[in-house]
């Protein structure tokens, strides 16, 4: 099993990059509108500002900062990807593994990609990498 190491900052500022398992495929743009309302669920529930999202056809990009204390983006992942999957026709070519597993075959195995950042300005309107500072 992977050893990831996750960067865990209450309050912290975060860059992700989620993607799906079949590069080739248009669900995250075709189906739009249920990624939308698995986010607003989430947020509903467990709080935190959207700084910038990119949704491509088969990944998406997103920044987020969590309110003070709180460093679980994990949890929120975890059911934005559940409550996404769970509003689509199930339909997908299954592996041995995820039939096993019970897995749906829709998210890329690793989960997703992330870096605790910096924006400087105090997320400026016009945001781009240039403004990042990364911490590492």
């Amino acid at each position: 099993m992977p050893d990831y190491r996750r960067n865990w900052v209450p309050g912290g500022t975060y860059f992700f990059t989620v993607a799906l398992l079949e590069r080739k495929r248009d669900l995250l743009v075709a189906e739009i509108e249920r990624l939308r309302e698995a986010v607003r669920r989430v947020k509903r529930r467990y709080p935190f500002e959207i700084v910038a999202w990119v949704v491509l056809p088969d990944h998406l990009h997103c920044i987020w900062t969590l309110p003070p204390g709180d460093a679980d983006y994990a949890t929120r992942w975890r059911l934005i990807k559940l409550l996404f999957v769970k509003s689509l026709p199930k339909g997908e070519r299954l592996s041995t593994v995820r039939k096993r597993r019970h897995e749906r075959g829709i998210w890329h195995r690793p989960k997703l990609k992330q870096l605790r950042c910096r924006v400087e300005g105090k997320h400026a309107p016009h945001l781009s990498v240039n403004s990042m500072a990364i911490q590492q």
